[in-house]
């Protein structure tokens, strides 16, 4: 399984370079990723070099961190639909990205970041505050607040727009979420939190087994499901804070492939948070290259190819466990 989504990820990664307004063969994809320089491929290599390989780079670093967001919290939470997106984590930190850019005009994806990691934050309080808390709540619930708190921070986005008009052009592409035009050099302040999230999410990997077994259980094998739950948010928090600032609030990524990749492997968490990392890259760079396909010689933007599929298959879900509970 592990092979095949690393070839599944190289593919996709090579349709994402290839594929766009002006279609690029393979020859032309690996002669402006290795040869770089020639004249007679002047054009395609700049293409491939300062458009397309940035935006696919952008494309990975945010799956993976959707992905691993979306197998934490269905693992901490034992509930098989608990998702950022979905959930309004990634609303929450939409908002206040909004916010300190109408009222301090405060942009740079670096500076935003805090930011985002504090409204992610503040998202996944309120959705438990308001869904029952403390892991009791039922699927249905959860997804009601978080609907439901989904609907307030739109309401507070475009009245935040409204007051600086100056932003709202800006402000309204990247809210649709968005790989397009990122400065990834900017990018780079992000790193540090996508690689404290991963490494964070990783190491809780065994605990999660322990904590699925039951919290007395848990504790008996040595593992504290407090703590265990404290770091998946914090972990959570980062994932969803730094994509969100990347390029937009984008859903239904995190609840699509972990149920796949369960669907795979079992429910080790240690195997599905590995796999969800490889594999939601896949997702979303592949509802982008459907985007560019589709929308040729324009676009239709990845948040909006993501919604549609993810919405389909989040009937899907719903519909399984209607199924179980009969």
């Amino acid at each position: 399984m592990l092979a095949g989504s690393l070839l599944a990820l190289a593919a996709v990664v090579v349709l994402s370079i290839a594929i766009g307004s002006n279609r690029l063969s393979l020859g032309e994809v690996f002669h402006g990723l290795f040869a770089y320089g020639d004249g007679e491929h002047g054009y395609t290599d700049a293409v491939v070099r300062d458009d397309r390989l940035p935006r696919t780079l952008l494309g990975l670093l945010v799956g993976m961190a959707l992905g691993l967001a979306g197998a934490l919290m269905q693992a901490v939470t034992r509930n098989p639909v608990a998702e950022p997106g979905l959930l309004g984590i990634n609303h929450g930190a939409a908002v206040m990205i909004v916010f300190a850019g109408a009222l301090f005009d405060i942009t740079a994806p670096a500076a935003i970041i805090w930011f985002a990691f504090a409204g992610a934050l503040g998202g996944t309080a309120l959705v438990y505050l308001v869904g029952g808390g403390r892991g009791t709540s039922s699927p249905i619930r959860l997804v009601l607040a978080g609907v439901a708190l989904q609907a307030v921070f739109a309401g507070v986005n475009q009245g935040m727009q409204v007051i600086n008009t100056h932003n709202l052009d800006k402000m309204r592409a990247w809210l649709v979420g968005s790989l397009v035009n990122r400065d990834v050099g900017a990018l780079s302040g992000l790193l540090p939190f996508f690689a404290a999230g991963v490494v964070l999410a990783l190491v809780l990997g065994r605990a999660l087994n322990a904590i699925a077994l039951g919290e007395d259980t848990a504790r008996g094998l040595g593992a504290n499901p407090t703590l265990t739950r404290v770091g998946s948010m914090v972990a959570v928090g980062l994932l969803s804070a730094a994509a969100t600032a990347a390029c937009g609030p984008i859903a239904f990524v995190g609840l699509m492939v972990p149920h796949f990749v369960r669907l795979l492997v079992g429910h080790d968490e240690r195997w599905v948070s590995v796999l969800s990392m490889i594999l939601a890259p896949v997702l979303l760079l592949g509802c982008d290259v459907l985007g560019r396909w589709v929308g040729s010689p324009a676009e239709i933007q990845v948040g909006i190819v993501a919604d549609v599929v993810g919405g389909l298959a989040f009937l899907f879900v719903v519909r399984k466990l209607k199924a179980v509970r009969r």
